[in-house]
Formats: structure tokens, sequence, C-alpha cells
């Protein structure tokens, strides 16, 4: 039996104009990107169809920009919206459990503007960093990041032989000497305000936390693997406890792509801006 996985993008898939096609040619869209500029109180449509790149880079225009083109995508499908799974990329898993009817579409919204503002309140009180790390087993970054002085763990699993490190500033830098050392083919600087899914980002979940217990979480229409375990979710206590989980925790995208996989994925259709995932599941599922 086919089985079709939905998936969801995080953040560095803006791009300028995204989402304006949408806008212009479907009814629905048009009223559910109107509807966000009343939820936000201010018009995101605008940077997102006519602002520049740097605009869109602000974590509290990027996040909810990318949310909304990825859950007003999916919804748009109609019919053709069917999953029988689904995961998102970080920010990418609140898109998915809007997308399949975990959370409403305004408390998404509310929920990824918070974190999004909680995250870059952060960032300017925490100084931290991430970098790519390319070519190295998993193992070796892990006990490498263990190794080094100060705040410095793997972040994201993207796909074998891609792993992000997060941390202090300083750390991170002292890491990458240490893993080009170890034979990683590159390390990559990345252009990000912080140290997401680090312990650096405590301060954040804690705030995210007040909101999300506030929040009304349903049981949604299809498994959803999320990024703390790899593992798939329906029940809404344990999807919100994973949620809260994934601010500090690394993302295990590997792990998901594989676990669906293994649970019959015969296809996956990437839901929002880009063809990030897309790339990720081809090194992935080979």
């Amino acid at each position: 039996m086919d089985m079709k996985a939905f998936v969801f993008p995080g953040q560095g898939a803006q791009f300028t104009g995204m989402g304006k096609d949408l806008y212009e040619s479907n009814p629905l869209a048009r009223e559910l990107f109107d509807r966000a500029d009343e939820i936000l109180g201010y018009r995101i449509t605008g940077i997102m169809f006519e602002g520049s790149a740097e605009e869109l880079k602000q974590t509290k225009v990027t996040q909810p920009a990318i949310f909304l083109h990825s859950v007003i995508s999916a919804l748009c499908m109609g019919d053709q919206f069917k999953p029988d799974m689904a995961a998102g990329h970080s920010l990418g898993e609140f898109s998915a459990l809007t997308a399949c009817g975990c959370l409403s579409f305004e408390d998404g919204l509310r929920l990824v503007y918070a974190r999004a503002m909680a995250m870059q309140k952060c960032c300017e009180t925490v100084p931290g960093t991430m970098a790519a790390v390319l070519a190295l087993p998993d193992r070796t970054i892990e006990d490498i990041c263990s190794a080094t002085e100060g705040t410095v763990v793997a972040a994201n699993y993207n796909c074998p032989g891609q792993v992000v490190i997060s941390g202090e500033t300083e750390a991170v830098q002292k890491a990458g000497e240490s893993l080009k050392e170890a034979g990683a083919k590159r390390v990559l600087p990345l252009q990000v305000g912080g140290a997401f899914h680090s312990p650096l980002m405590e301060p954040a979940r804690a705030e995210l936390a007040q909101m999300i217990e506030k929040t009304a979480f349903h049981t949604p229409v299809c498994p959803i693997y999320q990024n703390v375990d790899a593992l798939s979710h329906t029940d809404p206590e344990e999807i919100k406890a994973n949620l809260l989980s994934q601010l500090t925790s690394p993302v295990r995208w590997t792990d998901s792509v594989r676990n669906m996989a293994a649970d019959g994925m015969t296809e996956y259709i990437e839901c929002g801006p880009g063809k990030v995932l897309t790339g990720l599941i081809g090194k992935i599922l080979k």
C-alpha cells in the first residue's frame, strides 16, 4: 500500500515574494493571509511579497513567514492533502501540526510568533552561534563537543555526513577546529542569530512553556514524527511535551526520515518554500 508523507521546512527556506502567487490565485489563501495580518497586528504579507532578503531574515519575520507559506500551501491542496504521516524540521514541526489539525491556524501562528520572539530575545541576551560539520560520523562529532570547554552540542542531524553544532560562540569555534583536525571535510559557520536547539535556549523554552500550556492541542489526522525522538505521535499531551523539549534538544531529522520509511512511506511531498528537505531525504534514503 502506498503511504504518503508530507514534510515541512524550517528556518532558512524563506525567499522574497514567497506566497504571493498563492495569494493572487487562491481565495482560501487570500483569506488566510489576510487573517494572519490581523492576528499578528502587522502586515507580514507585505514583507513576504515585497520585502528585502534582509527584512525576511529577522527571526520574528522568518518563522511566521515560513509557517504561513507552508500551512497555506497544504490547506490549498484541498483533497490532495491526505497525509498518512507528517514531519517538520524544527519550526516546520509547528507547520506539520497545524496542517494536520493538531493546532488551529490561529493558535499555530500565535505559538510560532511567540517562539520567534522568545528565541530572538534569548539570542540577544545569550550570544551563541551554529556551524555545519560535513563528512564526519555523528559519534565523533558528539565526542568532540563533549570534550570541548564551554557549551557546544550536536543540534541538527540533517543527513548522514551533515550535522549542525550549536552553542557558545567560542565553544563552537574551538569544537570546529578540533573537528577539522579529526577529518571534517568542512566546518561552515551559519548566519544565524543564536544557538538554536542547545541548552542556551532554556530561557526561550521557559517562556514558550506558558503559551503552550494555554493552547488547545487536538489529535492530528495522521501520526507526526517529532524532532525530539524521531518517533510517531498522535497523543496531544505527548506532542505538547515534545514540542516544548524541541527548543533545547537536537533535531533528529535523519532518524525521523528513516523511521517514516520503515513505517511504509513510499512518497513524500515538501510543503512550503524551497526544496531543502527533498535534498536531505534524497541523501538519507538514497
